[in-house]
């Protein structure tokens, strides 16, 4: 397992986007933030440096993924129940790859309505709409 591969598995998901946050972390959303979404998975953009995978995964299988060598409590989410991948081979493949379809799920239904009622537009009204709120976004920042 690697980047590359997780990248491929959480994109393939609904509604899923991907950006880059502070500095070298990539972060996996269920719907663009800019209308709301939430993340889900995050990883390293070097893959290199520990935790290598950090998902959600919900009170029900928190302290049972605890119990793998190889897994802690995710820095500053471990609270919202996201576990941390000390290294790749901390779960199998395909665990992997089932956590992050549990993540992305358990994220989608906490998702307000009106994002929910957002994802659902054809992709053009959703892209038009991340557009703007994108500009509205930028105009408060030059403001404040």
């Amino acid at each position: 397992m690697d980047n590359e591969r997780i990248r491929q598995i959480c994109l393939a998901l609904p509604h899923a986007a991907e950006t880059l946050n502070w500095g070298q972390v990539l972060v996996y959303w269920v719907g663009e933030r800019e209308i709301g979404g939430k993340m889900f998975a995050l990883t390293n953009a070097d893959g290199m440096e520990s935790p290598v995978l950090s998902f959600h995964c919900g009170a029900e299988r928190y302290h049972e993924l605890l119990e793998n060598d190889g897994i802690s409590p995710a820095p500053h989410l471990a609270r919202a129940f996201w576990v941390a991948l000390e290294r790749w081979d901390a779960l199998r493949p395909r665990e992997i790859e089932e956590e992050l379809a549990r993540a992305h799920a358990l994220i989608y239904q906490k998702l307000s309505r009106r994002t929910k009622a957002a994802l659902a537009l054809p992709e053009k009204e959703r892209a038009k709409l991340i557009r703007e709120r994108k500009k509205l976004l930028a105009a408060r920042k030059t403001r404040g």
